[in-house]
């Protein structure tokens, strides 16, 4: 595994140096959201902050160091509420919906949170709340990490596939609801030798990606919730 940036010591910048990590985590962070993964690069970065390549070097020395800390940037957007204040049933839907709001924020944070591990201080924080909030509910020790992790596991894989969804929709040139129209006129007409598919895609009579996949998403969470909430009753 590589070295990551939170273990290493941080190096000082010249006395001059006017730029600063923040402002290059910032800044990285319009790019990415704008341009993905596959539009950032250092030279770019250096350029949209008006700064020579050494100076960004200085404060971050390589692109997977800025990636570590552009998704330790995100962990800091998610709200964990305190069990006392919201009962931890209440505070992981909320957990669950500050995480889906914030990757859909970032849609490029798919590509990359799987390909290293996340150690910053950001995740360390989330994680450190977020096992409060879950121990809250009467788990064993290792229930709370489980139940923890099943319910990031839901939540990442299922915003995953609708930040997949949506670009394919931007990919199509289309707008959402005649890609939509279209794919359903489509699944209607290959589904004449299966009845069950059949009436499920006749059910499908809303053209809007918005709310179905947030319908799809509260869903899934809340049976989710209440198959852990039930878990603890036993």
């Amino acid at each position: 595994m590589r070295e990551t940036i939170w273990s290493r010591q941080r190096s000082a910048a010249p006395a001059r140096e006017t730029l600063s990590r923040e402002q290059i985590v910032k800044t990285a962070m319009e790019i990415l959201d704008s341009e993905g993964v596959a539009g950032l690069s250092m030279r770019k970065l250096a350029a949209r902050l008006g700064s020579g390549a050494t100076s960004l070097y200085w404060h971050v020395p390589t692109k997977d160091d800025l990636v570590d800390l552009l998704i330790d940037q995100v962990w800091a957007e998610i709200d964990v509420p305190e069990p006392e204040l919201a009962g931890w049933r209440s505070g992981a839907l909320l957990f669950g919906h500050s995480l889906r709001s914030a990757v859909l924020r970032h849609p490029w944070l798919p590509e990359v949170m799987y390909t290293r591990p996340s150690i910053g201080p950001n995740a360390m924080s989330l994680g450190e709340r977020g096992l409060v909030l879950f121990g809250a509910a009467g788990f064993t020790p290792r229930e709370v990490d489980l139940a923890m992790g099943s319910v990031m596991s839901y939540v990442l894989g299922t915003v995953s596939a609708e930040v997949a969804t949506r670009e394919m929709v931007r990919k199509s040139g289309r707008s959402e609801e005649s890609w939509v129209s279209e794919l359903l006129e489509q699944a209607q007409s290959v589904a004449t030798d299966y009845p069950q598919m059949q009436e499920s895609v006749r059910r499908r009579t809303s053209v809007n990606l918005d709310s179905e996949l947030t319908e799809n998403f509260v869903f899934g969470l809340d049976a989710l919730l209440d198959g852990l909430q039930a878990r603890v009753k036993k």
